[in-house]
């Protein structure tokens, strides 16, 4: 398979799941500013779910332009990390609704922990496959590091959530903040690697 099909393929499973999210905001009955007000739990829900689309987006983006071939573990690996991403909108309404009830932060944890397992996997998938030189190596075990601390984040985040789940939304939005401009390591990895 080509490159070009999976990000294609994979462009199109995110927007979908982005189209989703959006369609679960429902329009208020009323036209005060006290109804939009009362949405706050479902539009803030919707924004940090949009952001870590966004993220996965643009960091996949970047991981996959360090493949040349694409093969069979690579296939799964990425199918593997777009079922996780797409029961997104489903926590994400779930929580939002719920105002953010333990149990729903929870779930939305524990499907956050898992993505970001999968995309672990999706990069090793990734790295194993390809003649890496000192640089982009060294591109991907900083990637590491964010993945795992990205886990122990989303791990803490799951009893945090019965403590009090503003802690749990706020460590949720520290591993957005490590994740959201996407390394340039890779990117200046791989131009090194073409002059060389």
């Amino acid at each position: 398979m080509e490159k070009t099909r999976l990000e294609a393929f994979s462009d199109g499973v995110l927007a979908i799941i982005i189209t989703i999210m959006v369609l679960e905001l429902k329009v208020p009955t009323s036209a005060t500013w006290s109804v939009l007000f009362d949405l706050w739990p479902v539009a803030s829900s919707y924004v940090l779910s949009f952001i870590f689309i966004g993220i996965y987006w643009g960091n996949h983006h970047h991981l996959l332009h360090t493949v040349k071939n694409v093969n069979a573990s690579i296939i799964w690996g990425n199918l593997n990390l777009l079922f996780w991403l797409s029961l997104i909108p489903f926590a994400t309404a779930w929580m939002g609704e719920n105002h953010f009830s333990p149990n729903t932060a929870v779930a939305y944890a524990i499907l956050l922990l898992v993505c970001g397992i999968s995309y672990s996997i999706l990069q090793r998938a990734i790295f194993n496959t390809q003649r890496h030189g000192g640089s982009l190596k060294a591109a991907f075990m900083k990637m590491e590091r964010k993945g795992i601390f990205s886990v122990v984040a989303y791990t803490a985040a799951i009893p945090m959530a019965f403590v009090n789940t503003i802690i749990s939304y706020l460590l949720f939005l520290t591993v957005s903040i490590v994740w959201i401009i996407p390394d340039k390591s890779i990117g200046k990895a791989l131009k090194q690697k073409s002059t060389e």
